[in-house]
């Protein structure tokens, strides 16, 4: 009884022994192993590229965060700096004014002064100008030399009691 199934089992024995003789299990071991060490490795090199890439990420943060620190830092120092000049501005302007406040007022006693002096020199000339005109007018000779002689008497006579 040999038929179709007989012949099929030997052919498959046959194909077995061909594949034990010419060391195919092993070929296809060797090419799935070969197959999975090349993975394996794709598998590493992604990840040291993944860690690369997260080092050089955190880097780059680390970097970012610097860098708005050092802008956070510079604003702050350009506002204090703004702040110190404006104040400073502020102190000379009003150191400022108030030296002008003070030669203002300066200038005013002494307008002031000036003032009072030529109010009493034309006081005086005012003055002398009527008491000769009121001379002139009122007193003649007679009585001005009357009085510039009492006068001297005057004067003799006021020595005299201090010199005793």
């Amino acid at each position: 009884m040999i038929d179709a199934t007989f012949w099929v089992a030997v052919s498959f024995v046959i194909f077995l022994g061909l594949l034990l003789y010419f060391n195919i299990p092993d070929k296809i071991k060797n090419l799935l192993h070969e197959s999975i060490e090349r993975i394996k490795n794709q598998i590493d090199e992604a990840e040291k590229l993944k860690d690369e890439a997260n080092d050089l990420l955190s880097e780059s943060e680390k970097k970012l965060s610097n860098a708005k620190s050092e802008i956070k830092a510079m604003t702050n120092k350009a506002n204090d700096d703004m702040e110190k000049l404006i104040l400073k501005t502020n102190s000379e302007f009003h150191k400022i004014m108030e030296n002008r406040k003070r030669g203002a007022e300066q200038r005013i006693v002494q307008m002031k002064q000036q003032a009072l002096k030529d109010i009493k020199a034309a006081s005086v000339n005012i003055s002398i100008t009527s008491a000769e005109n009121l001379l002139k007018n009122s007193v003649d000779k007679n009585k001005l030399d009357k009085i510039y002689q009492d006068s001297i008497e005057e004067t003799k006579l006021a020595l005299k009691q201090k010199s005793s």
